[in-house]
């Protein structure tokens, strides 16, 4: 596994419901091993000419790059904003079997070509 595979996806979300409805799905669909659910953040930001003050719920969503792609396509899915915040940053390091663990309980890659067919 290249060491550069692992990474961390940021989502936010107006709801308990809609955060731990994708939550649940991604974890059940091995797309990623871990999701914490962070409550209680104020976003503020430009949006359609104003400035906007909301509280959010903050996902932070462990997984592989490989798996991006797909994971992406389920936060869409699920998500009721117009444009729903999906970003990955690359994991540099970590401790050994935190990261084996990220591996183990995701979809293998030879599983994630196989869905694409």
């Amino acid at each position: 596994m290249p060491k550069d595979d692992y990474i961390i996806v940021f989502n936010t979300c107006d709801s308990a419901e809609i955060a731990s409805s994708i939550a649940e799905t991604l974890v059940s669909k091995k797309l990623a091993a871990c999701v914490n659910i962070v409550k209680g953040i104020e976003s503020v930001y430009q949006w359609q000419g104003k400035i906007e003050y909301n509280q959010e719920i903050l996902l932070i969503i462990k997984t592989r790059q490989s798996l991006f792609s797909k994971l992406k396509q389920a936060i869409q899915a699920l998500h009721n904003y117009e444009l729903p915040e999906i970003i990955a940053v690359p994991i540099r390091s970590g401790d050994k079997n935190y990261l084996n663990w990220i591996q183990s309980a995701t979809l293998a890659t030879e599983q994630n070509n196989e869905n694409k067919k």
